[in-house]
C-alpha cells in the first residue's frame, strides 16, 4: 500500500522544542509553534512513532476487478448495516484530528463510487487542524466528480494505473475504462492538482517493460509517477518471483536517463523521489518490500466496517464501530484507540523478512 510523507517528523538539526523558533518563521507558524499542544500520547506507539495520518476506507465495493486484487465474480460484501455511516466516519475523523491527525486519505474499494463522497469531503474540510484531505482512486469516476470534490475541499489525489497500454489495462482490470482514467489524470492537472500522483504497481512479466513509458509520461505533465514494489502475498505465503525491486527499476531507468536526479525527501515519506532534468513531473519508488519504511510509519487505517488496523499486514483489528454503536464515550474511544496503537509491532506486523534478491 502506498502513501507519502506528511512532513510530521522534524528534520534533524531543526528546532525540536516549541519555544526554539526558526529565525524567519511566519507569524502564523510562530503562533502555532508557541501554542502547539504536545502530540497525543494515544497516537504514539511504544517505538515513539507519532501517527498523524489516517486512511479511511469508504467502501469495500469496486467498479474494477483487478486480477491481483479480487476474483472476476467479486468478493462477498459486508451487509450495508455493518458498514460505517457518514455520520460515524465523521465522528471518528473528528476524534482522530482532535488527537493530532493532520492528514486523512479516503480509500476503498473505490471511494468515488460511494454516493455521499463529496459530502464527506466537505464535512472533513470543516475539521480544524486537518491539513490534507486526499483520495486514492482508480480514476474511472474522477473526471466527472473532481470539480465538485475540489470545491468541497479535496486537496490531494493518487490515481492507480498499472499500464499505459489500453488492451493490457482491460486485461488486468477485466473492464473497459482506460480512456476515463487518462481523462481523470488530465482533469486533475487542469484543475491545479500538482503533483497528481499516479500509483503503478510493478509486476514481473506484466508491466516491468513499461517503466520507460511511465517516466516519459512525466515529461509534459506535473505528475509524480510512483513505482510500487509488488507485495507478492499469495493466500498466506510470500512469493517473490513477481517482485521487481526498486534497485532493478532504477537501473533500467538510468540506462535511458543517466542524468536522473535524486530529490530530497521528508522523514516520514515512503517514497524515494527522482526527476529527469527539464521534465515537468517526477518519479518515485515505494520500496515496501526491499527497504521497508516501518521505522517512520505514521499511518493508521479504518476499514469500511469500522475496524482500526494499526498495520496493513496485521490481523489484529479493533471494532471502533461496535464501541461507537454501544454508546462508548469519546474518552473511552480514545483509550481503545491508544491501546491498539500501543500494541503496534516494530515492522510489518512482525511477520516477515524479505530475502535478498539476486541481481539478474
Amino acid at each position: 500500500e502506498a502513501g507519502e510523507g506528511s512532513g510530521a517528523q522534524v528534520a534533524e538539526g531543526r528546532p525540536q522544542h516549541p519555544l526554539q523558533l526558526p529565525e524567519r518563521s511566519s507569524g502564523r507558524g510562530r503562533f502555532l509553534l508557541e501554542h502547539a499542544a504536545p502530540f497525543s500520547a494515544f497516537l504514539t506507539d511504544s517505538f515513539g512513532r507519532q501517527h498523524n495520518y489516517l486512511r479511511i476506507s469508504l467502501t469495500e465495493k469496486c467498479n474494477l476487478r483487478c486480477q491481483y486484487c479480487m476474483p472476476e465474480e467479486g468478493v462477498p460484501l459486508t451487509p450495508k448495516s455493518e458498514l460505517l455511516t457518514a455520520k460515524e466516519i465523521l465522528t471518528l475523523a473528528r476524534l482522530f484530528v482532535k488527537e493530532g491527525v493532520e492528514k486523512i486519505r479516503l480509500t476503498g474499494g473505490e471511494p468515488l463510487i460511494r454516493p455521499d463522497v463529496v459530502d464527506i469531503v466537505g464535512q472533513l474540510y470543516k475539521l480544524e487542524g486537518l491539513k490534507t484531505i486526499a483520495v486514492t482512486t482508480n480514476g474511472i469516476n474522477l473526471a466527472r466528480l473532481l470539480p465538485r470534490l475540489k470545491e468541497a475541499g479535496l486537496n490531494a489525489i493518487n490515481i492507480s494505473l498499472d499500464t499505459l497500454v489500453p488492451a493490457k489495462f482491460e486485461f488486468i482490470v477485466r473492464r473497459k475504462g482506460f480512456h476515463k482514467v487518462m481523462e481523470g489524470i488530465h482533469k486533475a492537472t487542469e484543475l491545479g492538482y500538482h503533483p497528481v500522483k499516479v500509483n503503478c504497481v510493478v509486476m514481473r512479466g506484466f508491466n516491468e517493460d513499461e517503466l520507460l513509458g511511465f517516466v516519459d509520461f512525466t515529461k509534459d505533465l506535473p505528475l509524480d509517477v510512483r513505482f510500487i514494489e509488488y507485495m507478492p502475498f499469495d493466500g498466506n505465503k510470500w512469493n517473490f518471483k513477481k517482485m521487481v525491486s526498486y534497485k532493478e527499476m532504477l537501473d533500467t531507468i538510468k540506462q535511458r536517463w543517466p542524468d536522473l536526479e535524486k530529490l530530497p525527501c521528508e522523514t516520514s515519506s515512503t517514497a524515494k523521489s527522482y526527476k529527469v532534468p527539464h521534465f515537468q513531473g517526477q518519479i518515485s519508488f515505494i520500496t515496501s518490500m526491499s527497504e521497508h519504511f516501518c521505522g517512520s510509519c505514521n499511518r493508521l487505517r479504518i476499514t469500511a466496517d469500522g475496524n482500526l488496523k494499526v498495520c496493513l499486514f496485521g490481523n489484529s483489528e479493533v471494532s471502533l464501530r461496535d464501541h461507537l454503536r454501544s454508546g462508548a464515550s469519546e474518552e473511552e474511544l480514545v483509550q481503545i484507540i491508544g491501546e491498539a496503537v500501543g500494541r503496534k509491532k516494530k515492522q510489518h506486523a512482525g511477520m516477515f523478512v524479505v530475502p535478498e534478491k539476486k541481481q539478474q
